[in-house]
């Protein structure tokens, strides 16, 4: 027998009511046919004992089960493919995509796709070069998590710390822009970084190069960073015991931000920027030379992702939320600041 199911033919039918009516065995049945006993016992529950003299016994209810199913709403050579391949090229999410289209086309559900379609669309594909292009659209998926150690961590502690459980409410609420959560991106051997820089309450996001990943070059980054920002957006910044911030105290002195850390091993304290990492290896891959990367190409990508509808922001864009968020809290702030890269 083989591996791969095929329904069964009407001289298979035949045969199986045949050998009913002589009181074979199911067993005996399916040794003689070459099929599992299981397709055998199925049969007659699922199609019925009384023949039809037109086709052969049992074959109406099978001719009924295997009406053709009705054409994909989404397929490559449809005529929404063109609009949703497009979308997912500037690495939109398939949920992304749907919800835009939603947007720019209300009311029409012709012209509507969800999420679930589109990965079918994908993986229906045919194995073959077809189908490893259309996956290389979707945002890679992580492997099996690895446990974290939860042995003595031997870095060393930095100095002066303040915890995140003492936090002000205002910046775990997110209702306001101005606190942010803090990280390394890290490149081949961890011999290039880029910080990651984004707002709890809008998800903006800010890349900066970071020269050697030492405390020194993370100083002059991120001043440089919150620089251009007023006053009232520089709150707070939430960030991990790396040894980049060994230098956190020059940090708040320069740029007026106050400086909170987790708890060790605990990266669900800075969920938004751990997720907005993981969407960020799309463009930096694990083990790429992330010292080839330009500030101006940082800033690219930043602004691309901030152009891209966010569901936690109701589908709005980070960029707009951002703007709106300022205007409501009394913010002077460019437009250009968060549109431009």
């Amino acid at each position: 027998m083989g591996q791969k199911y095929e329904h069964l033919a009407a001289e298979e039918r035949g045969a199986i009511f045949a050998m009913k009516l002589e009181n074979r065995s199911t067993r005996e049945i399916a040794r003689a046919l070459r099929r599992s006993p299981g397709t055998i016992s199925r049969e007659p529950r699922r199609n019925g004992w009384k023949p039809d003299h037109e086709r052969g016994p049992m074959s109406r209810a099978a001719r009924l089960r295997r009406k053709p199913r009705c054409e994909r709403k989404l397929h490559p050579g449809g005529t929404l493919w063109p609009e949703v391949r497009r979308y997912l090229e500037m690495c939109f999410s398939p949920e992304q995509v749907a919800a835009q289209r939603k947007r720019v086309h209300p009311g029409e559900p012709a012209l509507n796709v969800s999420h679930k379609t589109i990965y079918q669309a994908i993986y229906a594909a045919p194995r073959g070069a077809l189908r490893r292009e259309l996956v290389s659209l979707l945002r890679q998926g992580r492997g099996a998590r690895r446990p974290r150690t939860r042995g003595q961590d031997r870095r060393g502690q930095l100095v002066d710390m303040v915890s995140i459980h003492v936090r002000p409410p205002e910046a775990n609420d997110r209702l306001i822009p101005g606190h942010w959560e803090g990280d390394l991106i890290k490149g081949a051997g961890n011999r290039s970084a880029v910080g990651t820089l984004i707002d709890r309450s809008t998800l903006f996001l800010m890349l900066v190069k970071i020269d050697g990943a030492t405390a020194e070059a993370a100083l002059q980054a991120y001043s440089a960073a919150f620089a251009p920002l007023p006053e009232e957006l520089r709150k707070t910044l939430t960030y991990d015991q790396g040894k980049e911030m060994a230098l956190h105290r020059k940090l708040a002195e320069a740029t007026g931000i106050r400086i909170d850390f987790c708890d060790p091993h605990s990266p669900w304290q800075r969920g938004i920027c751990e997720n907005t990492n993981g969407l960020l290896r799309q463009y930096m891959p694990k083990g790429a030379d992330l010292s080839v990367l330009s500030q101006r190409q940082l800033d690219a990508i930043a602004m691309e992702m901030n152009m891209r509808p966010r569901k936690t922001l109701g589908w709005r864009t980070p960029a707009e939320a951002f703007i709106e968020n300022c205007k409501k809290q009394g913010i002077e702030i460019d437009p250009a600041v968060a549109l431009a890269p």
